[in-house]
């Protein structure tokens, strides 16, 4: 198979959300709004036959919603847009009180009488809306996204500095308030409200989606949640841990993207046979037992190998957050074999993630250290303990869902196993979390009635990767909220950088695995069987 290199900045991160979440081949083109002429497009309800949808849409500023409960509402601007070989939408810009911003996007002819909110990534700070709902528009969805409740750069966290109403807002209540506000302001435009309401992330969005179901179980019939940050401070702290241990005294990089291609390459030779065919995809990295050593340079060979310096780095890395006693601090806080290729962008000589350091500064621990702290600061004997005062509000692993369930919610998470780089969440933390909720829950049978974890080899932080990187999330979701027709297998598609398909794979719910059956095409997903580990 032929082999790519593949960076994670957090840019490219952004990115990927759109099109692997959803399942569409062609990027969404930045949206160049204009209004149309209010005569061009018929009224929304027949109860308004004489009004035309641009007056009903610019009406909506002279609404008032600041009675919404829990969800105090101003809607700052409301206007009919045109976009080339889009739907027609009302823009709605708003904000709750005190500060969380909002844009909501209406339909005009074809509204599927559904709400979808979508989640951010980082530190939020800006409505993103065009990541996710352009193509959710396209099906017919009212769709709206929040900036968590401040302004900014999503890999800046100055705006957290001193600032508890807005860690509040970004730990749990602006994805709350902005359902609220955003249902609301739907059953107005219509005059009814919507049949369904979902919401989907990942990363932060991910974070975003379990503390709905955990702590607001009533907001969304149906949630998709991608490696969720559900332990932020813990992630940062496996991130940090692995920076540290690529980096020299002097600041330079001890392995080379050369290097971790090199180690990739052995990974890949060494474990690649556990789903039963050489395609260059590890199925499940916990069977693979690769030794960093074993590419340490022998005598004066002039093939290309690994010093005892870089061997011991990926040991480190592999191996997670530890004391100056040796004492692992996460028994989960590990990235996977298998995920080298994801390290290269993100751990260059002399960088660290600005969102992992400002996270550290000013929204881990209570009170912030503040701009002259470094990461060279972080005690890995100490800090850990200190976490628990902010993760308060950021957490999202609670495993009882009962409430979540009992109201016939429907969840479906989702974590690549090759996750890691800018954002990366260990893939052992989602694997821990959904074991702990099977315990709460009564047991795997009562679990997989609604709520179902789906691991994919070869997929990166949100997308990219070696493995199936396209995936309909959204389709599988509906059908099972609407049809009752569970994901007991979800068939993703490995996109190429031509935009070709290039192989398909079957995804079965945790902790079944996909195994090529010995024949047929080892590209189509048919030839592959689920099998319990």
């Amino acid at each position: 198979m032929k082999k790519k290199t593949y960076t994670f900045p957090m840019l490219a991160l952004a990115a990927t959300l759109v099109f692997t979440a959803i399942g569409y081949l062609q990027q969404t083109a930045p949206v160049h709004a204009h209004p149309v002429s209010p005569t061009s497009v018929s009224a929304t309800s027949s109860d308004d036959a004489d009004i035309t949808a641009a007056e009903q849409c610019t009406a909506l500023k002279n609404v008032d919603f600041s009675g919404t409960q829990d969800a105090p509402t101003q809607i700052t601007a409301a206007r009919l847009i045109e976009t080339k070989g889009d739907p027609v939408y009302c823009q709605v810009l708003g904000y709750v009180s005190p500060q969380v911003n909002f844009e909501l996007r209406l339909p005009v002819n074809n509204w599927n009488r559904k709400f979808m909110e979508t989640g951010c990534a980082g530190a939020c700070g800006t409505v993103l809306i065009d990541w996710l709902c352009p193509s959710l528009l396209r099906k017919g969805y009212a769709c709206i996204t929040s900036d968590m409740g401040h302004g900014g750069k999503f890999h800046n966290g100055l705006w957290a500095y001193n600032n508890l109403q807005a860690e509040i807002d970004w730990g749990y209540r602006a994805t709350h308030v902005t359902a609220l506000a955003g249902k609301a302001i739907t059953e107005r435009f219509y005059k009814r409200a919507p049949e369904r309401s979902y919401f989907m992330g990942c990363s932060t969005g991910g974070r975003q989606g379990m503390v709905e179901a955990q702590r607001f179980p009533w907001d969304f019939d149906g949630i998709i949640a991608g490696a969720p940050s559900s332990d932020q401070s813990g992630a940062i702290m496996v991130r940090l841990w692995a920076a540290l241990a690529m980096r020299a005294i002097d600041g330079a990089s001890i392995l080379s993207k050369e290097d971790l291609q090199l180690v990739h390459d052995a990974v890949v030779a060494g474990c690649d046979m556990n789903d039963g065919v050489k395609d260059g995809l590890i199925g499940d990295p916990r069977t693979c037992s690769f030794d960093p050593e074993e590419l340490i340079c022998k005598g004066d060979s002039n093939t290309r190998c690994l010093s005892r310096q870089q061997a011991n780095a990926m040991k480190r890395t592999y191996g997670g957050p530890m004391t100056s006693k040796g004492e692992k601090i996460f028994a989960d806080g590990a990235l996977m074999p298998g995920a080298e290729l994801a390290f290269s962008d993100y751990y260059r000589p002399g960088h660290f993630s600005s969102f992992d350091v400002d996270f550290l500064r000013y929204m881990a621990f209570s009170p912030d250290p503040g701009p002259n702290w470094q990461p060279s600061d972080l005690n890995f004997d100490h800090d850990y303990k200190r976490f628990g005062m902010m993760e308060s509000l950021y957490a999202a692993n609670n495993p009882d869902l009962r409430a979540f369930k009992a109201k016939g919610g429907k969840l479906i998470l989702y974590h690549g196993w090759a996750d890691a780089g800018a954002g990366g969440i260990p893939p052992l933390m989602t694997i821990d979390y959904y074991e702990t909720a099977e315990k709460t829950m009564g047991g795997p049978a009562a679990t997989r009635d609604f709520f179902r974890l789906f691991m994919i080899p070869g997929y990166g932080h949100c997308g990219g990767g070696e493995g199936a990187n396209r995936i309909d999330f959204v389709s599988y979701l509906e059908n099972w909220v609407e049809k009752g027709q569970a994901p007991d297998v979800m068939v993703g598609e490995h996109i190429d950088t031509d935009g070709s398909v290039k192989f398909t794979r079957p995804i079965y719910p945790y902790p079944i695995q996909a195994k090529y059956k010995g024949m047929g095409d080892p590209n189509r997903a048919e030839s592959f069987e689920p099998v319990h580990p």
